[in-house]
């Protein structure tokens, strides 16, 4: 009797399923339950009140549930949806006096509405950065109280669209870019440091307030004199959030992370000069804003945008020590990536940020967040921007983390800025377009290490900027450098701190079997000197770069150098490496600056004869000459070599916000040399265009369940590019390539993302690889390649595929009972691989 009740039971759910009266999120969560393994905890559709064109609660409802529709998609690819509102510029906090009543300033405006000239007048020519105007006629007036309403109706429309729990988090930005703000700009300017929009135009986390006899929720008898800002604002917060129903609080524009969240200059570092000994003093009044805001708002999870910076140039230019405030116990999720590359072009800045932030974590979470539309300036990255080209989805997505344990992460948070354009529209283009691209590069995420790994020295940074004031340039110099490295098509995507890097191999030593490392030289007698040292001659693969005047003798002797008096200037540089192809060549004159650079050149071989060490390049300045990189392997290293490139940062500071970059027509970029040596290592790179000022391309090569994900940007799309690795030429899969030299060859669109599971040695001929269906039962995956002549084949399938499940034909066809090849199934310092060797004409491989 039980069992029939049970059958009828399912019967009638199945009906209802079937004609739709399940509720859709119960279905679609039972359909995406198969990809949990790769759910995002959380999604943020980030929005200001501009959709909200009618203060009307039916009208307000239907916009709320809109929200959610247009993203459903993607929604349902994580356990907790956000929504994160741009309500005002965060004066709403700061003004708040605890009533319902109270008229609430929101964001109703196209561009900056703090200047000296009111909204919508002075002359026509004004910009928008000088003047701004409503963005609609007669836009609503909300009060807190409909806010409130905003609030709670997002939460329930969005749980009956999505099913999922609804996160509604508040926003506090220091500048003057999203509404009026008569708190920062009239009645309380001394709160204002930093300038990145004019000269102190952003509010300084620590800062302090004067006395104010005004009411506020949180000081109902005014605010006392030399309240520290961190203190006010904590307070307010606690009193806003709670009582709007936030749950949550985002600091935006680098908001307690110094005074200037955007330019290569700040508290510390003049562009002339580090000022070590104002760093102690500003890192401790960083931290006491911090401590004083937790002291007020104890519980409301803290979000943060950060700079658009990385944490090295952060705490030498700006004291800002981010491993003090990732281990404060603050409930503070980590800066993601700045959306800065959508407006400079500069991914090497993005990246460096995006990587050394998350080196090391307060926990496992960190956020991607990429730029759809802008709220306030009239640009929807996506449509103009970006021209719908998802370079900002596919590198930084690339990207992941390693921890002490050797496990991978990836972004465990992904928010969307915004989802509203400046006009309040919310085109169901942008999601429709976007969403496909966030789904395959999360279902392309690594899984394992990429072929280049930085070391990033988190903490060594943060010990070094106190210690000495000799060592604060370097700290500034190595992610300057990487940045540059990058933007000259360096492929590196994978990170992990020293002190984890330590832990890791310690408990898994053939985890980077398949990568090379790159890192900073170790101080002398450090368990990092010692386990770099014991890394390579086990085997291991090391690229080390940037000064080594702190290491010890064991660590010079094993590298074969020694340091000479430092020289710095212009100098004449010369390489024996396999060089880009340029029809126009790159100069031969390279300056190399010590304030940017960590000091000067120094480093010369130490025994030249060495029959392990080749010299790769060199500088000369008159009669005086530096090595600026060689390479150095022994037999008894069992394969492990290590590389030394001293590295020059060729930029320098000319005002504006970065570091200027020396022109191509009179200078040799520095970091080139860094990706000329990888062929040292199995890992060829190498750019054909027409002269050096042609932008290079960006470039990420990442594991995912074993295969190479190649992913890249092209500032220029007549570019060519070619790679080689010590597997052989690389296919990027449903392309052809002409092989030269034994090179795959390809010139790419503005962005791209190819998976790679293919590599063939042969020296030329047109080759294609291209995915087929299955039509045979068991089958999942089907492969061809054609165009092989006597060629080798390595072939790497998913992890799972065993020698049983693999099958190899050579110019065989449907229903694939004739034409199996030999092939063998390979463990090495490649990886896990299958090989067809000498086969010529068309391989299909399948599993």
């Amino acid at each position: 009797m039980q069992t029939s009740r049970v059958k009828i039971l399912f019967i009638v759910f199945f009906l209802a399923h079937s004609c739709g009266l399940v509720p859709q999120h119960a279905r679609a969560q039972s359909i995406a339950s198969s990809l949990k393994g790769q759910n995002f905890n959380s999604i943020t559709l980030e929005a200001s009140l501009k959709p909200f064109r009618k203060n009307d609660k039916t009208y307000i409802r239907q916009v709320a549930r809109e929200m959610f529709v247009q993203w459903h998609s993607l929604l349902r690819h994580t356990d907790t949806v956000s929504v994160m509102l741009w309500t005002s510029d965060g004066s709403e906090i700061l003004d708040y006096k605890g009533t319902m009543k109270q008229p609430l300033e929101w964001a109703k405006y196209l561009g900056n509405p703090n200047t000296k000239y009111e909204v919508g007048s002075g002359p026509e020519e004004l910009s928008i950065h000088e003047r701004a105007y409503l963005y609609m006629e007669n836009p609503p007036a909300f009060t807190y109280g409909d806010l409130n309403f905003i609030i709670q109706t997002l939460k329930e429309e969005g749980k009956k669209v999505t099913g999922k729990p609804i996160l509604i988090g508040a926003t506090f930005d220091p500048g003057p870019e999203f509404a009026k703000s008569e708190f920062k700009y009239k009645k309380h300017p001394e709160i204002l440091g930093g300038s990145a929009m004019g000269h102190k135009s952003f509010v300084s986390c620590y800062s302090v307030l004067n006395a104010d006899t005004e009411s506020y929720a949180g000081f109902p008898k005014g605010i006392p004199a030399n309240t520290p800002f961190g203190t006010f604002f904590g307070r307010q917060s606690e009193h806003f959030l709670r009582d709007l129903g936030y749950d949550f609080i985002w600091f935006s524009n680098g908001f307690g992370f110094g005074a200037e969240g955007w330019s290569a200059t700040g508290a510390t570092f003049t562009g002339k000069e580090f000022q070590q000994d104002r760093l102690s003093g500003l890192t401790a009044k960083i931290n006491e804003f911090w401590q004083l805001f937790r002291k007020e708002c104890p519980d409301f999870q803290i979000q943060t945008r950060g700079t658009n910076l990385s944490v090295g140039a952060d705490l030498a230019r700006d004291a800002v020590n981010l491993k003090q405030i990732y281990e404060g116990g603050f409930n503070m999720l980590p800066p993601p990536n700045s959306p800065w590359a959508a407006l400079d072009g500069d991914f090497g800045l993005e990246m460096v940020g995006y990587m050394s932030r998350m080196s090391e974590l307060p926990d496992h979470r960190f956020l991607f967040r990429y730029y759809t539309h802008d709220p306030w300036w009239l640009n929807s990255p996506w449509l103009d921007r970006y021209g719908r080209e998802p370079h900002d989805i596919y590198l930084p997505m690339s990207v992941s983390r390693l921890d002490a344990r050797g496990t991978i992460g990836i972004p465990t948070h992904l928010n969307f800025l915004t989802i509203d354009n400046s006009l309040g529209e919310m085109p169901t283009q942008v999601p429709d377009e976007v969403t496909p691209h966030i789904l395959k590069a999360r279902y392309d995420a690594p899984t394992a290490p990429g072929p280049l790994v930085w070391v990033y020295p988190f903490d060594e940074y943060h010990q070094w900027a106190y210690d000495d004031k000799e060592r604060l340039p370097q700290v500034y110099y190595g992610d300057w450098f990487i940045r540059q490295a990058i933007n000259n098509g360096l492929p590196l995507n994978t990170v992990i701190s020293t002190t984890s890097f330590q832990a890791a191999i310690a408990g898994k030593p053939d985890l980077f079997k398949e990568s090379t490392l790159l890192t900073i030289a170790p101080d002398a007698g450090s368990t990092l000197e010692s386990a770099l040292i014991n890394f390579v001659q086990k085997g291991g693969k090391l690229i080390i770069f940037g000064p080594t005047d702190h290491c010890g003798p064991a660590f010079l002797e094993f590298i074969n150098q020694k340091n000479d008096v430092p020289l710095e200037g212009e100098f004449n540089v010369s390489t024996s490496m396999s060089t880009d192809q340029l029809e126009e060549p790159y100069p031969a004159k390279i300056n190399h600056r010590s304030l940017f650079n960590g000091g000067g050149v120094r480093s010369v071989l130490k025994d030249r004869q060495d029959s392990y060490t080749r010299l790769l390049a060199e500088m000369q300045q008159g009669t005086h000459r530096r090595d600026a990189a060689w390479i150095r392997n022994k037999p008894e290293w069992k394969g492990g070599k290590v590389a030394y490139v001293r590295g020059t940062n060729t930029s320098s500071f000319t005002g504006g916000r970065l570091l200027t970059p020396d022109t191509t027509k009179t200078y040799f970029e520095g970091s080139l040399l860094l990706r000329y040596l990888l062929p040292e290592f199995g890992l060829t790179h190498r750019i054909e265009k027409r002269d050096p000022s042609i932008k290079n391309p960006v470039l990420t090569v990442a594991r995912s369940n074993n295969a190479f994900v190649f992913s890249g940007y092209n500032p220029n799309s007549t570019v060519r590019q070619h790679f080689r690795f010590e597997q052989g030429a690389p296919l990027l899969l449903g392309l052809e390539t002409r092989l030269v030299e034994g090179h795959s060859s390809y010139t790419m669109p503005t962005a791209w993302n190819r998976e790679c599971r293919v590599f063939v040695e042969q020296n030329d001929g047109i080759i294609s690889f291209k995915e087929l269906h299955s039509g045979q039962r068991g089958i999942n995956k089907r492969y061809s390649v054609g165009g092989l002549k006597n060629a080798t084949v390595r072939i790497y399938a998913e992890e799972q595929v065993s020698p049983s499940q693999f099958h190899a034909y050579g110019n065989a066809s449907y229903p694939w009972k004739t034409g199996q090849v030999p092939f063998r199934r390979v463990s090495d310092h490649l990886g896990n691989y299958f090989v067809v060797e000498k086969i010529t004409g068309e391989l299909v491989v399948s599993w």
